[in-house]
């Protein structure tokens, strides 16, 4: 039978279609293979390098290289080109959607095109089947899962057997994979049963069924046991959030490595280490002279321009000495925003426009006794930013909620899959003087702590959750970034799902309070320029406006806002669906961590707004 192809985009191979992921094709489910199979023949990548990372790699505490996934395509007489992505038929049981019949991988043999079909035959009636018109066959929406990362098959035919108590019926071995022998019965309502048709073994099959994980494969492309076979697994549906999670990370290129001008001599050099290496070999004066006007004629340059090259390589191109500490990255990021860049170029990858001058005059225009103008002066700063690069990662997958498992499984892998994305965004941040007297007070403080120790009681799991520090700032920003991404789509036409977010938040010796709502795609023409335009003052302090009215008020009201905790483990309390949360993909903290009472008061305990300390 030919191998099924199914066409993936790169940003969807890091998040939801990634290692260990069930993938729904146009005919069947498919779980995608470890890392260990994107490789080449002699075991090297496939993708493309990425280079210019070694500021994200430090701030992301990693270690191994980042290489782009890899590119398949299909050539002008049907065949591949290129490395595909592997990935395995699974689950591996089908069903009969008439007679309820489970067949066992029951597309091998097949030919081209043809479809699994029902094969089933009552053991009383062995040569005539009980579906006269054969219907295609449907993979089962079952499977086990397990914490710890493990996959695998329900094991239908023990499950069936689990409770039998007969000599005969505990010998029962079915017909194997030769003749399908099980079926799955509705019993009414959400109620299963799964039978065995040889022995009348029976069992019911309720939501949530643990089963021992000791005799299923690890995952369904490895043929391994389990190191633990007490382990229990669950039963859940293969469409369930908790069968699969990526685990990624992300970081800003920043300078001095958004700055590096591509396809200069320094460029050309410090990406080929064979043409450094060939220069370094170089037994005398001669011979390295020899080496080095061998590059220049390659590169189409002086031997001048090598040699400078070589000396800016060996005093540290491209960060000159320049490291950055894992916990500082958000930090690092922060100043490259508020910073002017000076002699800044249109093609670089970090491109920043500062209206911030624009904004004061322009506040100080404003009627005084309109909401606006408070709105307009407590904000310090408004950046477009026109052009930013994202570098995705992706660390790994989780099941259950469990420990993140590694892209290559047995975390020994010297590269991890990362993408490049390009975009625009919006950034600013609020007056520190004005954030600072509103946090101090007191009922905002109890508020906050409320978060802060469910959030320490929790096992939630959130991206940089190791450095995130819970206070009032934070949950101000944040709930502010959901408020604001869900004004562009319905005043700007940006899709919510698109729009993604950066919190800027800290108390400490560098104070930070802002936020930077941005978009990226894997394409290096971004998007079109119309995120960044709207940070010109008008039309943003219209957007802004528009974020504090409907912190105001939800359309769940006074429900929503009276809220004690929900969400989960309760870390939301006025946050909701009709007010604030938006789609997984734009939060980077899970739909958590939100209240819009930060943002307008609450009369009853005497919270005040932060619209109540500008003057």
């Amino acid at each position: 039978m030919s191998r099924l192809r199914l066409p993936v985009r790169l940003s969807h191979l890091l998040r939801h279609c990634s290692v260990g992921a069930i993938v729904r094709g146009p005919d069947y489910l498919v779980t995608v293979k470890d890392t260990r199979a994107w490789v080449k023949r002699d075991g090297s990548p496939s993708g493309r390098q990425l280079l210019y990372v070694d500021q994200v790699r430090s701030a992301l505490n990693i270690q191994q290289e980042l290489w782009e996934p890899p590119l398949a395509r299909e050539g002008e007489y049907g065949q591949i080109e290129g490395t595909a992505v592997p990935a395995v038929r699974f689950p591996a049981w089908m069903i009969c959607p008439q007679c309820r019949a489970l067949h066992y991988k029951p597309w091998l043999g097949l030919h081209d095109a043809e479809k699994p079909r029902c094969r089933y035959h009552a053991p009383e009636k062995r040569g005539e089947p009980v579906c006269k018109n054969r219907p295609e066959l449907e993979q089962v929406p079952w499977v086990l899962v397990h914490p710890e990362g493990h996959l695998g098959d329900v094991p239908w035919h023990q499950v069936a057997h689990a409770q039998t108590y007969h000599p005969q019926q505990k010998q029962c071995r079915g017909y194997g994979e030769r003749q399908p022998y099980l079926r799955l019965v509705d019993k009414g309502g959400i109620s299963r049963q799964v039978r065995c048709e040889v022995c009348h073994a029976s069992a019911s099959f309720p939501d949530g069924l643990r089963w021992p994980y000791g005799k299923i494969w690890r995952q369904p492309w490895l043929q391994e046991e389990p190191d633990s076979s007490e382990a229990l697994a669950e039963v859940i549906e293969v469409n369930d959030t908790r069968v699969h999670s990526a685990v990624t990370d992300s970081a800003i290129i920043i300078p001095p490595e958004s700055r590096v001008r591509k396809g200069s001599v320094v460029d050309r050099l410090y990406t080929s280490s064979l043409k450094r290496s060939q220069i370094a070999r170089a037994k005398s004066p001669f011979a390295r002279e020899s080496a080095i006007r061998q590059v220049a004629v390659e590169f189409r340059c002086a031997t001048d321009e090598v040699k400078r090259a070589l000396t800016e390589i060996d005093h540290g191109y491209p960060l000159y000495g320049r490291q950055m500490t894992p916990g500082l990255l958000l930090e690092s990021e922060y100043q490259a925003l508020v910073e002017p860049i000076p002699d800044l170029a249109d093609d670089e990858d970090f491109v920043t426009i500062h209206h911030s001058a624009h904004w004061r005059s322009f506040s100080g225009e404003i009627d005084p006794t309109h909401r606006s103008a408070k709105i307009a002066r407590s904000v310090a700063r408004v950046i477009a930013v026109p052009r930013l690069k994202e570098i995705l990662v992706l660390k790994g997958f989780s099941r259950m909620g469990g420990a993140p498992v590694f892209p290559d499984i047995v975390g020994e892998s010297s590269w991890l899959p990362a993408l490049e994305l390009f975009g625009e965004g919006i950034f600013f941040t609020f007056d520190g003087t004005i954030m600072a007297n509103w946090e101090r007070t007191e009922a905002v403080r109890q508020r906050a702590t409320v978060f802060s120790r469910r959030f320490e009681n929790s096992a939630v799991p959130a991206q940089r959750a190791d450095s995130l520090r819970v206070d009032a700032r934070f949950l101000l920003l944040h709930t502010l970034a959901h408020l604001l991404i869900r004004q562009l789509e319905t005043a700007a036409g940006y899709p919510a799902a698109a729009l993604k977010e950066r919190i800027y938040s800290s108390t400490g010796p560098t104070p930070m309070a802002g936020i930077l709502i941005y978009v990226a795609v894997p394409d290096v023409s971004g998007s079109l320029g119309g995120l960044a335009e709207l940070a010109e003052p008008a039309r943003f302090l219209k957007l802004l406006t528009g974020v504090f009215d409907h912190a105001d008020w939800c359309s769940l009201d006074p429900v929503c806002a009276e809220h004690e905790g929900q969400g989960p483990n309760q870390l939301n309390r006025a946050a909701c669906h009709g007010c604030v949360l938006v789609p997984e993909t734009s939060c980077a903290y899970g739909n958590i961590l939100l209240d819009r009472a930060f943002i307008k008061g609450e009369l009853q305990s005497g919270l005040p707004a932060l619209l109540d300390f500008v003057a």
